[in-house]
């Protein structure tokens, strides 16, 4: 007898299928992006978090720089990766809800093991973790903007991208899968990491910082390869959101890991 799916099954399978995670990412994309040309007036690069400004400046370099050239990019390849998939054009309201919920309550693990790892850091180097570097803006629409974008944009460039990218290579040298994907996790986290301290607006380079976008980056790979695009963008970008919004705005002192 053929076993009938649970709905539980159904979400766990649908909320990684390519359609799925492309319907999830049109709002964030959208706020974004409406919101970076309503508030930057006519400069809108300087909202741009870097890994959009570099994927951007990569397209205007190919002589394809037009505004919305990236986010038509990167419906094109979930598009194609769902046609090449053979899935049905068929999704479910209930789980595009699961994935947002699914999506808070991972963001609200890692601010946890964030807390940890500053605590780890407090005890081990005390003089290492300063407060400065710390400290988000509070309830400012424009960062919030950018903490939508830096969710979206660098999982495309470094989970979506970068890590399917690290996963081949390192099968082409015959390790197995998991030990693939083990190492494709931790190259490209810390690749992420140290991407936050590269080009002239970048953060001064920060042991506490640098460690904990190191452990994000293994976070977000993880969550990538076991739960799919769409909730990586979407715990990301309520990671930022809940560290630079409302943590900041209570008096807790976050760690911001875009």
């Amino acid at each position: 007898m053929t076993k009938v799916p649970t709905p539980v099954n159904d979400y766990w399978m649908d909320a990684r299928k390519p359609l799925s995670c492309l319907l999830f990412l049109i709002p964030w994309i959208a706020i974004y992006e409406v919101g970076v040309l309503m508030l930057a007036d006519r400069d809108p690069d300087r909202l741009r978090n870097g890994a959009d400004y570099w994927m951007r400046s990569l397209l205007s370099w190919a002589g394809l720089g037009q505004v919305l050239l990236l986010p038509v990019f990167v419906v094109g390849v979930l598009l194609t990766w769902h046609i090449i998939r053979e899935h049905p054009w068929q999704v479910r309201l209930e789980t595009q809800v699961g994935m947002l919920a699914e999506s808070f309550l991972l963001a609200v693990a890692l601010v946890a093991a964030g807390q940890v790892h500053h605590l780890l850091f407090l005890n081990l180097h005390p003089t290492t973790v300063d407060a400065r570097l710390l400290t988000l803006a509070t309830g400012n629409l424009t960062r919030a903007v950018s903490f939508i974008g830096a969710g979206v944009y660098e999982e495309v460039m470094f989970r979506l991208l970068l890590v399917p990218l690290a996963f081949m290579a390192f099968r082409m040298f015959e390790f197995p899968k998991k030990w693939a994907a083990v190492m494709a996790a931790v190259t490209t986290a810390f690749v992420f990491a140290l991407a936050h301290h590269v080009g002239p607006t970048a953060d001064a380079f920060n042991l506490f910082t640098f460690s904990f976008r190191a452990v994000a980056g293994v976070f977000f790979a993880a969550i990538f390869f076991l739960r799919g695009f769409g909730i990586t963008v979407g715990c990301h970008a309520a990671y930022d959101l809940l560290v630079g919004v409302f943590l900041a705005s209570s008096g807790v002192e976050p760690t911001g890991s875009g």
